[in-house]
């Protein structure tokens, strides 16, 4: 097996931590916004794990910033609601930040290579 990209370890393990939260929102949001930012989580790592093994993987990166820029407003959502303390906001927020540099230097590294090729 390759050796895991740090984005990915890093989507991996923001899932760990945040799936769990979510599924103890209030039953009125647990059902639509956490299921929602569940799945967007889980298709945020498939798509990162696709774009891996892709040939253009400028386009898929730029779909999954699309999908990270979703999930920020989702989160502060939570904060908004009071659904989350505000140190688990600024954590997840923290973590979202760390997967959305490391995406941004990908792309950008992608953007040179076709620039070279």
């Amino acid at each position: 097996m390759k050796e895991e990209l740090p984005i990915i370890q890093k989507t991996y393990d923001l899932i760990k931590w945040y799936v769990p939260i979510l599924n103890r929102l209030p039953r009125d949001h647990r059902f639509t916004l956490g299921d929602r930012m569940i799945s967007g989580l889980y298709g945020l790592l498939e798509a990162l794990v696709q774009a891996r093994y892709t040939r253009d993987k400028l386009s898929r990166l730029q779909a999954v910033n699309a999908s990270l820029d979703l999930l920020r407003y989702q989160t502060r959502l939570l904060l908004d609601f009071e659904l989350v303390p505000v140190r688990r906001y600024e954590y997840a927020s923290t973590l979202i930040n760390d997967i959305g540099i490391d995406l941004g230097s990908w792309m950008k590294q992608q953007k040179q290579s076709k620039v070279s090729a």
